[in-house]
């Protein structure tokens, strides 16, 4: 046996998830396994919150429709691009291919940034489950402004939810495959019987009553951001910012054959992002019509967002169980990814029980179900934070040669924390953090022009640095 062999065999004894090594050839996977799991992960929990969310702030049929038509078209380009082109060349996870990059203290501080920012839309995720869960239980759901559990039954439903996501994460890329490929059509199915029964609820005869439900818009519900055409687009294409432009995803596509397998995210953005979000605002715009939210608006305030409900009232117990799969299929991944990330960190524990770990904490933060009423803004500042250190792996990929600097410096060098890559992330995030709270600027609209000036003061930074050095 070669130590290549050997070493390969190490690795299947301990979890066969490749953290610290490029995937063999023996491991890669046809593009069947990530159009499965992309759309289950996209078709999922955060769909049934994200759709209602769109009405509370006001966006009008154009807005919505043609803008997310837009959004989500520049997410795959992301994917396809940048993502999948770079994980099928290096075949490495995001967490060691920056700590070639940046040195192993500094990325100690991106991987748990990553991994708690990972492990709070998972437990909103959870919260979103919890919803359907407590329905049998009479549960008092929780409103657009709770922050803090509303009672013990709602205590107990988020962690026994928890724990089973967690346990089923902790099996490894295959098990997350292999559940979303099986819960994905069933959840899919019910977005697109919750949508057809909602439009029979509000009358839907044709195109133009389609059109009138959100016809110009509206004022946006009280606390709530009002949403523009480019609000809806630029908020679609960096929904997932973190995964794409932001890299994270190079941790699932370097299983992938060929870089081809980037477009199988059009069925996580035209099914979920697309369908779904749609769907979802038309259970919500039912609600709407409904004695309970006419309370509510007539007390100024916002009626609550609660998916299980609204997904009961349209399609009664199917409507439960996909809500609850669909809140499975976004956290089981992303409870992986976080699994990764704080394995970076503590590379002697096993995928298991870092997965574990990473379980524990989400669902700690779905107890919290402000973490789910805020998701556009949570979603939003997300993608903000991690972003640009995508941009250093893509700029270091595609303009090293042009730029004149060495790839993977700190690994070459041998340093543990590579400079040039945090002032450039730190510049271009404070930078545009103060743009965006002193002018009162969208976070969404200033994540492209942070994630452009961090590559650029990279490779700026890097080229004067490693000249220095040398």
């Amino acid at each position: 046996m070669s130590q290549h062999n050997i070493e390969e065999e190490i690795e299947e004894i301990a979890g066969g998830e490749f953290e610290r090594e490029p995937v063999p050839q023996s491991k890669l996977k046809g593009w069947k396994s990530f159009l499965g799991m992309y759309a289950g992960e996209h078709a999922a929990g955060t769909e049934f919150m994200i759709g209602p969310l769109f009405l509370t702030a006001g966006v009008s049929a154009f807005d919505l429709i043609v803008g997310l038509l837009l959004g989500n078209l520049l997410a795959v380009l992301s994917w396809r691009f940048l993502t999948a082109k770079i994980a099928v060349k290096n075949r490495l996870t995001l967490y060691y291919q920056l700590e070639k990059i940046c040195g192993k203290k500094l990325v100690i501080g991106y991987n748990l940034a990553n991994g708690i920012l990972f492990c709070f839309l998972a437990g909103a995720m959870i919260t979103v489950s919890a919803t359907a869960v407590g329905i049998p239980f009479d549960m008092e759901m929780p409103k657009l402004t709770d922050t803090m559990p509303n009672g013990a039954t709602w205590v107990i439903i988020v962690i026994i939810i928890g724990a089973v996501i967690s346990l089923i994460a902790s099996k490894g890329y295959d098990t997350v495959s292999k559940a979303a490929n099986w819960m994905s059509p069933i959840i899919v199915l019910a977005f697109i019987a919750c949508g057809i029964v909602a439009l029979n609820q509000l009358g839907v005869k044709s195109f133009t009553d389609f059109w009138n439900i959100w016809g110009e818009g509206s004022e946006p519900f009280p606390g709530q951001l009002k949403f523009t055409f480019w609000h809806v687009v630029i908020w679609s294409w960096f929904a997932n910012a973190g995964m794409h432009v932001g890299m994270s995803d190079l941790s699932v596509f370097r299983f992938a054959k060929k870089e081809s397998a980037g477009w199988t995210t059009a069925a996580g953005m035209y099914v979920g992002h697309y369908m779904a979000w749609i769907s979802a605002a038309l259970l919500y715009a039912v609600y709407l019509k409904s004695p309970e939210a006419q309370a509510f608006l007539s007390n100024g305030e916002a009626p609550p967002v609660a998916p299980g409900p609204l997904a009961y009232n349209a399609i009664g117990i199917f409507g439960i169980i996909a809500v609850v799969l669909a809140g499975w299929t976004t956290a089981n991944p992303t409870i992986y990814r976080a699994g990764l990330a704080f394995q970076a960190i503590m590379p002697k524990l096993s995928t298991f029980w870092v997965t574990i770990i990473a379980g524990t904490v989400a669902t700690i933060a779905g107890l919290f179900p402000a973490f789910a009423m805020k998701l556009l803004g949570f979603v939003a500042l997300y993608g903000f934070i991690l972003a640009p250190f995508g941009a250093v792996i893509v700029f270091e990929h595609f303009f090293h040669k042009q730029a004149g600097i060495v790839k993977n410096y700190a690994e070459v060098a041998n340093i543990n924390f590579n400079m040039p890559v945090f002032l450039a992330w730190a510049i271009s995030f404070g930078l545009f953090y103060f743009i965006s709270l002193q002018f009162d600027v969208f976070l969404s609209f200033v994540t492209l022009p942070a994630w452009l000036l961090c590559g650029i003061l990279f490779l700026v930074f890097s080229k004067s640095f490693q000249k220095k050095s040398i």
